[in-house]
């Protein structure tokens, strides 16, 4: 018997398979959309159930800090207490001063030295306390943060203070983390981690949130039962497989590109100190320092024209995080860390990945100091 060709009527579900749709097509992309879920909760050695897809880190980041609040909100009726790095992504601040206008008492972690001041936050932390929010790796200077420090503060506050109640959700926004540092919840300390997929291939619109059942999440709107319930909407499996593949391929390169990356950086500084005058390199302690990010300010200098130099030269580099290019302000992050603001006015970052060498960045430090010169010689500031 000859085997028929399958004709597809259900383009109302989508051009190609739905992965809800119970037909062979919707069942192939099922199964490729648990495939790279499976994938994903490997390489960060959590349960598959525990991986929910989102649009990316935003949306991410939007459903462990409103997710939590509202649940909160809706079982116990009470007035929560969260923290967060002011450092980190606007997704994160933003959300945060959000639910503060829905009634959350919201403040900064202490920060001293490009780390979070634990002993300080021991004293801020209080029974109403259910979340802090902070990044792995901050995505405009590149500090590795102390998130499992901050983990031991809040299992010690529990244990010592409120052995019977639960105690504050950690977020981790480790987005930016994928390239150089080991890739796992246990490594951060956290209960929920933000993963994206743009951080580690060509993918864009889709990243996940890791968040186990044991933390009871709202989500951020309803229309369907996808992901747990938390997050409606049809998935995008061939999204999800690109994501899983990138992660793994950055598993597997981490250690090299991390030494590679460091050795690089390290020429770089020198190059940069050496050819420009007046420059300040934005970092914390060279064991906290990721190595593919380099985040240098120019006082008196105007960045934004500095970097349409560089473009026309044939170099991408950016002045702040690009959710903030159109912000109008310096960056955010530096001016939390260094608390300066003409600093935090005049900053360039350089960011790369496995496909630049060092004779590539040597090129970009000589295209910097004559951009610079030139600026400096026309008064153009």
């Amino acid at each position: 018997m000859w085997k028929k060709s399958r004709i597809y009527l259900d383009i109302a579900a989508g051009v190609s398979g739905n992965p809800s749709s119970p037909h062979t097509e919707g069942r192939r992309s099922r199964e490729l959309l648990e495939g790279a879920r499976a994938k994903i909760a490997r390489l960060v050695e959590v349960k598959a159930d525990d991986l929910i897809f989102t649009s990316g880190a935003t949306e991410a980041n939007a459903l462990a800090i409103l997710g939590v609040y509202r649940k909160q909100r809706t079982e116990k009726n009470s007035r929560p207490h969260m923290l967060y790095l002011p450092s980190a992504h606007a997704s994160v601040v933003e959300n945060m001063k959000l639910v503060e206008a829905e009634g959350v008492v919201i403040e900064s972690l202490p920060i001293g030295d490009c780390r979070v001041d634990c002993d300080i936050l021991a004293g801020m932390l209080r029974p109403e306390t259910v979340l802090i929010s902070m990044d792995a790796v901050c995505g405009e200077t590149g500090v590795v943060w102390n998130t499992r420090e901050v983990r031991h503060t809040l299992d010690t506050y529990v244990q010592t203070w409120f052995a019977q109640r639960e105690r504050p959700v950690l977020h981790v926004d480790a987005s930016q983390a994928a390239m150089t540092e080991k890739l796992t919840r246990a490594h951060f300390g956290a209960d929920l981690m933000t993963l994206d997929a743009s951080k580690v291939c060509p993918a864009r619109g889709i990243g996940c949130l890791i968040a186990p059942r044991s933390i009871p999440l709202a989500p951020l709107y309803v229309g369907g039962g996808q992901e747990r319930g938390l997050r409606p909407g049809s998935e995008a499996p061939e999204l999800a497989r690109a994501f899983a593949e990138g992660l793994e391929g950055a598993g597997a390169e981490r250690e090299v590109f991390r030494a590679e990356a460091g050795s690089a950086r390290a020429e770089l500084v020198a190059a940069l100190e050496s050819g420009t005058p007046d420059i300040l390199i934005n970092e914390g302690p060279k064991s906290h320092q990721a190595s593919h990010i380099l985040n240098i300010s120019l006082p008196g200098r105007d960045t934004d024209y500095l970097l349409a130099l560089l473009d026309e030269a044939g170099f991408a580099v950016s002045t702040k995080s690009a959710c903030e290019t159109d912000s109008g302000e310096g960056s955010r992050a530096v001016l939390a860390l260094w608390n300066d603001p003409e600093r935090a006015a005049s900053t360039l970052r350089i960011s790369w990945g496995r496909e630049v060498r060092s004779h590539d960045l040597a090129r970009f430090a000589h295209a910097l100091a004559t951009a610079c010169a030139f600026i400096d010689s026309t008064g153009a500031k």
